[in-house]
């Protein structure tokens, strides 16, 4: 472990190489932190510090500049998250608070997030087969077409144009989506195979057809991958970014979904809630790479994950504090929803 003095000065190298991009020297570090030690003891630490792998110097007679193993131990030993101002509490919730259904809750938090933090926000939509039933609609459209509308309780709503085998009466409809929220409400996503099995039989006969079709369709819904969902915005963040991967590896990256659920997968905690922060190599799909991200939901119940990936030169303080405010405001509205 550092002391306390080597911590400060590879803190100092972090807050000046993030803010400027250049190299940092032992006299411009002396001389813009009260380190309260000469720059000659100064360098001796610099030359420790580069000696045990948490600085190193990319050019000869050049300054120092974090590694991925310095930036951990700055992520590590950090007294505080930056807290986000009340404005910025403020322009957050009336931000967040006028989404009208879940789609418009996840679009305004990506781009919030790539503008708060100014790098790229990737949010990942709720998993179907942690959510409830809230609510299954049946909006009949012609005798023999309806549109099946399932609504969970994290927002999300489904929709299928249903073709039945054979005409059907407006109240035997309205028979069949009471059977249904009946049978279904408040149960999770992945009992509803069970739950319905035998839900035909209970049925008049001459309703059992038309029970089976739309069953079917309800069932095929809940098997598709939505989980699988994600989206991003804030690309153009990455413009003067320098990644050791190079930009092109990271723009082919977020185009595909794959590798950006591994990345958000590779940040999950066993608390929910809990920031996780992967640096550089800590990634193994995309080196050179940082990410920042943390779940959320209703209560202790974790739908899915948030955070932002950028170079590994980024404000850890701010951007984590950005995250994980957030988040916690998503997880209000979903809650209240």
């Amino acid at each position: 472990m550092l002391d306390d003095r080597k911590l400060a000065v590879l803190r100092a190298i972090v807050e000046d190489y993030v803010s400027t991009n250049e190299p940092v020297g032992s006299k411009a570090l002396a001389e813009r932190h009260n380190l309260k030690v000469s720059p000659a003891t100064v360098r001796n630490d610099m030359a420790a510090l580069e000696e045990e792998g948490y600085i190193t110097q990319p050019h000869t007679s050049a300054g120092r500049v974090p590694t991925d193993k310095g930036y951990r131990l700055f992520v590590d030993r950090l007294s505080q998250v930056k807290p986000l101002s009340g404005a910025e509490r403020r322009a957050i919730e009336t931000f967040l608070a006028g989404a009208v259904d879940l789609d418009d809750v996840v679009t305004r938090t990506v781009r919030l997030l790539a503008q708060l933090t100014r790098q790229v926000a990737v949010v990942q939509y709720p998993t179907l087969n942690r959510s409830t039933v809230r609510h299954v609609e049946l909006v009949p459209l012609t005798d023999r077409r309806v549109m099946l509308v399932l609504i969970t309780n994290t927002g999300r709503v489904e929709q299928r144009v249903v073709e039945l085998p054979e005409a059907v009466e407006d109240h035997r409809i309205a028979n069949l989506r009471a059977v249904l929220n009946a049978c279904l409400d408040g149960c999770g996503l992945s009992n509803v195979p069970e739950l319905v099995a035998d839900l035909p039989e209970r049925l008049p006969i001459e309703d059992r057809p038309a029970a089976a079709t739309i069953l079917s369709v309800l069932l095929e819904t809940l098997v598709e991958r939505h989980d699988e969902k994600i989206v991003f915005a804030g690309a153009a963040n990455l413009a003067g970014a320098d990644f050791a991967t190079g930009l092109r590896d990271v723009l082919e990256a977020l185009e595909e979904q794959v590798v950006l659920m591994r990345l958000l997968g590779e940040t999950s905690s066993d608390t929910p809630s809990a920031l996780t922060v992967r640096i550089g190599s800590e990634n193994p799909y995309l080196r050179g790479t940082s990410v920042v991200a943390t779940g959320y939901g209703s209560g202790d119940n974790q739908l899915a994950r948030l955070g932002v990936l950028g170079p590994t030169r980024m404000d850890y303080p701010v951007t984590m504090g950005a995250v994980r405010a957030v988040a916690r405001y998503v997880s209000q509205i979903l809650a209240a929803s």
